[in-house]
């Protein structure tokens, strides 16, 4: 799957190092209402090229997961400041 890696040269390695950190660091520092989003943008830094076949909860199971994941943020983050607008602001 990463052949591809064989074949550069450092040039190019570095280059591919770069362009990864730069993606992981766009999704890393997502705050308020983006940590909740789908990121097709952070998988196409990835050099196979594929359609991803998401399956999507339906609505109540989905939003009992957004509980869950926004709790988890209260567990592991307990310090973090609130962002405290609507999605739209």
């Amino acid at each position: 799957m990463d052949d591809d890696l064989e074949a550069m040269d450092r040039a190019g390695l570095i280059a591919e190092v770069r362009k990864l950190r730069a993606g992981i660091r766009e999704h890393r520092d997502s705050t308020g209402h983006d940590l909740c989003w789908h990121h097709p943008a952070l998988w196409g830094l990835l050099p196979e090229k594929t359609d991803p076949a998401i399956a999507v909860p339906p609505w109540e199971k989905f939003m009992r997961g957004c509980i869950r994941y926004r709790a988890s943020l209260d567990a592991q983050a307990p310090g973090a400041p609130t962002h405290d607008k609507d999605y739209n602001d």
